[in-house]
């Protein structure tokens, strides 16, 4: 029997689980932060400590693992390999890869092996890897590096600058205004302009969610704010299709991320449609079917050259370690 351990790492958790060739649960560990760029000591012991655990539970050792598979945050560039490598290595697993978190959301996302992937949760990512294993990623540096506003940050930032544009009679009126007040308490724009500029008040991310309800009550400047950022999403992920050669292969673009994950269809997710088709017409958007560890345990049983059947596909699905460990992800 083969058994497959795959690893989901970042700033907030690690998860780290093993299945055998059937797709069963063997074992599960979880730790604290895995991302190296917040807390290298940390990271590595959070890593170990869930590899470990997950291994006691299935009664495995390393090297009883034929491929493991680590999706880790901060898996950006070779100088940032350079510390994983050594940290990886010293578990002791005879096969192994490490690779971006953004691969293993675009495997949870999808029945192949390979597609691209839109991550737009605080900050934003996108991936591909096309049917040779190439990979391509973008993004998670900003603005000044490239990267769009449709972050979480961003589109918070932008509910927040909205709402004082249309006070001080800069911008268009929009239900911005309004919107923002009601979910920051305040009683007008100058009582919340006076918090930010004396009192350290900031922006919070949950005023993200307010550009989508602005949208959805056909707010133009919202919808136009979204369709503009989807635009720019789509581009990403299209620069990276070009770059690989998919251009006319079948496979999914999958989006992740609090703002793309679990949002319903809007003016954002259209633009991405719209975008995408120009350069990739026989893609399709897809949305994260599993969890991302889940993600890494199909992308190990990938790289080992047995890729999971349907069955084993559908029991990733049904996996979740909140149900299984009692925690809230």
């Amino acid at each position: 029997m083969n058994y497959y351990l795959g690893v989901d790492a970042g700033g907030s958790k690690t998860h780290c689980l093993i299945v055998n060739s059937n797709g069963q649960i063997m074992g599960q560990g979880a730790a604290g932060n895995g991302n190296h760029q917040i807390g290298l000591k940390e990271a590595e012991e959070n890593i170990a400590l869930a590899c470990r655990s997950a291994l006691n539970k299935a009664g495995l050792s390393p090297e009883d693992v034929s491929y493991a598979y680590f999706g880790l945050a901060g898996a950006d560039r070779e100088p940032d390999y350079k510390i994983l490598r050594p940290m990886i290595g010293a578990l002791r697993f005879p096969n192994y890869r490490i690779t971006c978190d953004t691969m293993i959301a675009m495997r949870a996302g999808t029945l192949r092996p390979y597609g691209a992937v839109i991550i737009s949760g605080s900050g934003f990512n996108a991936a591909a890897r096309n049917r040779y294993g190439e990979e391509l990623q973008y993004g998670g540096f900003g603005y000044l590096f490239g990267d769009g506003h449709g972050s979480g940050r961003s589109l918070a930032d932008f509910a927040f600058r909205s709402a004082v544009r249309a006070w001080d009679g800069r911008g268009k009126p929009t239900l911005l205004h309004d919107l923002v007040l009601r979910e920051t308490h305040f009683p007008d724009v100058p009582h919340m302009l006076d918090a930010a500029l004396d009192d350290e008040f900031h922006p919070p991310l949950r005023l993200a969610e307010l550009v989508f309800e602005a949208a959805r009550q056909g707010d133009e400047l919202a919808r136009s704010f979204l369709w503009e950022q989807g635009t720019e999403h789509g581009n990403a992920a299209a620069a990276l299709i070009r770059r690989l050669g998919m251009q006319d292969e079948v496979f999914d673009v999958v989006l992740g991320g609090s703002v793309l994950a679990k949002s319903g269809q809007n003016s954002m997710v259209e633009a991405i449609k719209e975008e995408l088709r120009k350069t990739a017409p026989k893609a399709a958007v897809s949305r994260i079917r599993m969890e991302p560890v889940a993600g890494a345990v199909l992308t190990a049983m990938d790289e080992a050259g047995h890729p999971a059947n349907e069955k084993v596909i559908r029991m990733m699905e049904q996996f979740s370690f909140s149900k299984s460990e009692g925690e809230r992800v």
